[in-house]
């Protein structure tokens, strides 16, 4: 939080961001230069704006079909050692699953429920309450949990300098920003969910709303 970067270790080669391998490297940030929308009439006061810059600025840039916080993931679709392996996974209308596909799904999320995450850990705190980093406020919390807490934080109220609230304000779901965010969002959670069953080759279910 003091140096304002995050671009950790890749453990398979020690170095950062996988740059050993030619995985990434720790690179400054480019936030976008446009104009806030007039939804929101304040700057500089929430932590949320120009993600993640407040709390760092700097991170790992992964190469190729690299992803992931050190650039230790396969970017969606791809597999292999190299992450060159196209992989295509289908996903079941959840009305068309047998009874073991739903007994597996539900035994899936109350896995995730009961299991801590090992890579990622929540804010309790906003920077500034957390002394611009000299004072780091972060817990530990489980990987169901942890998709229930970003999907809170990206939509909450905004919080304002003499402690009132803003609430005309969803940056998950008042924007154009709604849908891109949404599918990264299920995208990461079912590829955790992957990580705690051991199943690389779970999906989550979609829902056909129109039957």
């Amino acid at each position: 939080l003091l140096r304002k970067e995050c671009c950790p270790i890749w453990p398979t080669d020690n170095s950062s961001c996988g740059e050993a391998s030619g995985r990434g490297t720790c690179q400054d940030i480019v936030i976008s230069n446009a104009p806030v929308g007039a939804q929101f009439p304040f700057s500089g006061i929430d932590d949320r704006e120009n993600w993640p810059f407040v709390f760092y600025n700097r991170t790992c840039q992964c190469q190729g079909n690299f992803t992931g916080y050190n650039c230790g993931e396969c970017k969606f679709g791809y597999t292999g050692p190299n992450c060159d392996i196209r992989r295509n996974l289908i996903r079941k209308e959840i009305f068309k699953m047998t009874t073991a596909e739903k007994d597996k799904f539900i035994a899936y999320l109350n896995l995730a429920k009961r299991t801590i995450s090992p890579d990622y850990v929540i804010s309790t705190g906003t920077y500034e309450q957390m002394g611009n980093g000299s004072n780091p406020m972060f817990a530990d919390i489980n990987v169901y949990d942890l998709f229930v807490w970003m999907h809170y934080y990206a939509s909450r109220d905004a919080f304002l300098e003499d402690g009132g609230v803003w609430e005309n304000i969803d940056f998950a779901h008042e924007a154009p920003g709604f849908l891109p965010w949404h599918r990264l969002f299920l995208l990461v959670w079912e590829r955790e969910i992957q990580k705690v069953a051991g199943d690389e080759n779970f999906t989550i279910p979609c829902w056909d709303w129109r039957v």
